[in-house]
C-alpha cells in the first residue's frame, strides 16, 4: 500500500524567504534654526594646518638662504668683442655667442679666482645659462676646480640674457639709454622689434631670476652653487632682489666685470643695506 504525502515536497533550489525585520525608530530632537546655529558654532572642528614654510615658496628678499652662491658673469662673447648687442635667444647657442679670445681669458681668471676662494673645495654645483659663452665658462670653471661635469646643470630659460628689443644689433654704446629708462621705472621695456628678440623690463628679469632661486633653494640645501650668467643684468637684478634693493638702482649695483661675487645671506635682511654688506664681497 503506497502512502501519499499530504503536502508536495519543496524544491531543493527554492530558498525560504523570511519576512524583513522592522527598522528601529530613532526619535530625533526637534531643533529650531537658532538652536542649530548655536550647536554648529559650539562644535570643535579640526583646524586646517598652518601654511608650511616650504622652501620652494621663495620670496625676495629672503630671510635666509639655504645655500652659498657665487655669481659669475660669463666672459666676453664674439658679438660683444665686435661691439654689438646680441640678445635674441635664437642665437644663444651660435658660435658667435661663444667666448671671444678675451672672453676665454676672463673666464679662466674667474675660474682661478673661484679656486683661490675655495668655492668648490667641498664640491659645488655649476648652473650656467645654455647660452654658448656661459656654458663654455662653466666648463672652464669645472676644469679648474676639479668639478665633475655631471655637476654642470644647464639652465634653459631663466638665465637668458636680458632681451633688449629694438636695441638688438646696435652698438654696446647704446646701453646707457636702456639703463636711463630702468632708473625711472623697473617696468619700462625697451622698444619692441619684430625679429623675435624679447623686450624685457627689469621687472621681467626679476621674475625670471626669482624663479631660478626658488628652484635652487628647493633642490639644494647646504651646498655651493655657482651661477654663470651671459650678461650683467641678470646678476645685478638678482643681487638687488636678494638684498631688497630698489629695482630702479640695479644698473649701478655692480659692474660684474667678469669676476666672481660671493653671496651668503644667512642673517636677517634688516641688517643689510647698500652701504653695509658684511656677507657680500666683490672680488677684484
Amino acid at each position: 500500500m503506497q502512502l501519499q504525502a499530504a503536502f508536495p515536497p519543496l524544491a531543493a533550489s527554492s530558498p525560504v524567504a523570511l519576512p524583513p525585520l522592522p527598522r528601529p525608530r530613532v526619535a530625533l530632537p526637534c531643533l529650531s534654526r537658532r538652536e542649530l546655529l548655536l550647536l554648529s558654532a559650539s562644535l570643535q572642528l579640526p583646524l586646517a594646518p598652518a601654511a608650511a614654510s616650504a622652501r620652494g615658496l621663495f620670496r625676495m628678499p629672503p630671510p635666509r638662504l639655504a645655500n652659498r652662491y657665487f655669481l659669475v658673469r660669463a666672459g666676453e662673447s664674439v658679438y660683444e668683442g665686435q661691439g654689438f648687442l646680441r640678445t635674441n635667444p635664437v642665437a644663444k647657442t651660435s658660435v658667435d655667442s661663444g667666448l671671444s679670445p678675451a672672453g676665454l681669458r676672463q673666464a679662466a681668471r674667474a675660474a682661478l679666482e673661484l679656486q683661490r676662494l675655495g668655492a668648490c673645495e667641498d664640491d659645488c654645483w655649476i648652473w650656467p645659462s645654455i647660452t654658448q659663452r656661459a656654458y663654455q665658462a662653466a666648463e672652464i670653471i669645472a676644469a679648474a676646480n676639479e668639478v665633475n661635469r655631471s655637476h654642470i646643470v644647464p639652465e634653459y630659460s631663466f638665465l637668458d640674457a636680458r632681451g633688449l628689443g629694438a636695441f638688438e644689433g646696435k652698438s654696446l654704446e647704446t646701453l646707457p639709454e636702456v639703463y636711463a629708462s630702468d632708473s625711472i621705472s623697473p617696468d619700462i621695456k625697451p622698444p619692441p622689434i619684430n625679429d623675435g628678440t624679447p623686450n624685457e623690463s627689469v621687472a621681467d628679469v626679476f621674475v625670471r631670476v626669482t624663479q631660478l632661486m626658488s628652484i635652487l633653494e628647493t633642490q639644494y640645501s647646504g651646498d655651493t652653487v655657482v651661477i654663470v650668467s651671459p650678461d650683467s643684468d641678470n646678476l645685478s637684478i638678482l643681487q638687488a632682489g636678494l638684498i631688497g634693493l630698489d629695482l630702479r638702482r640695479t644698473s649701478g649695483i655692480a659692474a660684474y666685470s667678469f669676476s666672481p661675487v660671493r653671496f651668503d645671506l644667512l642673517i636677517p635682511p634688516a641688517y643689510l643695506n647698500t652701504s653695509n654688506l658684511p656677507l657680500l664681497s666683490h672680488v677684484a
